[in-house]
C-alpha cells in the first residue's frame, strides 16, 4: 500500500492518480497511520465477529462515498463476497505473488520456496467472485535461483510487486483514461 501511495506522490502515478482513501477492516492496522502520515484520507470498519456479506455490504457503501474509479487491494487479506464485488465489478484489482493459474490463496511465497521453484510470477488481476480467478492484467517473473531462504524469496518478490502494481495501474489509467 505504501509503495502505491508513494508512487502517486513521487513515482510513475504522479499526476495520473490520487488515493481517494486507504481502507482497512482492522482499525488498528499500522498501515492506516502510515497512510495518514503521507497525507491520505483513511477509513476503517471492523470486520471481526461479523458476517462476511453484511460487513462487505457496509464496506462497499463506505467506499462508495469516496467515489473511487478503482479499488486497489494491497495487503487486504480477506476473501470478498459478492456484496463487495458487485458494486465495483470490473474495477477491483489485486496483486498476487504467484501465477494465479498455479497457486491461489495465501502463502504463495512459501509455496514457491517449499516447491523449490526456479521462478514465480507476480500477477496483477481483476477481482471476480472466485479466489484469485479474475482476468490477468499483468505478470512478471521473479528469478528465485539461489534464493535459499523464504525471506530472500519474499524480498525478491516484493521488489517486483512494488514496481509491477504501479506500472499496471499506470497502463490501465492511460489506456482507459480513468
Amino acid at each position: 500500500m505504501l509503495s502505491l501511495v508513494r508512487s502517486t506522490q513521487t513515482g510513475v502515478l504522479k499526476d495520473l492518480a490520487e488515493v481517494a482513501v486507504v481502507f482497512s477492516n482492522k482499525p488498528d492496522a499500522p498501515g492506516l497511520d502510515r497512510a495518514a502520515a503521507h497525507g491520505c484520507p483513511v477509513a476503517a470498519l471492523p470486520s471481526q465477529g461479523r458476517k462476511r456479506e453484511t460487513f462487505d455490504a457496509e464496506a462497499a457503501e463506505l467506499l462508495k462515498q469516496y467515489q473511487p474509479d478503482l479499488v486497489v487491494l494491497a495487503g487486504y487479506m480477506r476473501i470478498l463476497s459478492p456484496a463487495f464485488i458487485q458494486p465495483f465489478a470490473g474495477r477491483i484489482l489485486n496483486i498476487h505473488p504467484a501465477d494465479t493459474h498455479q497457486h491461489q490463496g495465501l502463502h504463495a511465497y512459501e509455496w514457491a520456496f517449499d516447491n523449490k521453484l526456479s521462478e514465480t510470477k507476480i500477477t496483477v488481476h481483476l477481482v471476480d467472485e472466485g479466489l484469485d480467478t479474475g482476468p490477468i492484467l499483468a505478470q512478471q517473473p521473479v528469478d528465485l535461483r539461489g534464493a535459499d531462504t523464504l525471506a530472500e524469496v519474499e524480498r525478491r518478490g516484493l521488489a517486483v510487486e512494488h514496481e509491477l502494481y504501479a506500472e499496471t495501474l499506470k497502463r490501465l489509467i492511460m489506456d482507459y483514461k480513468l
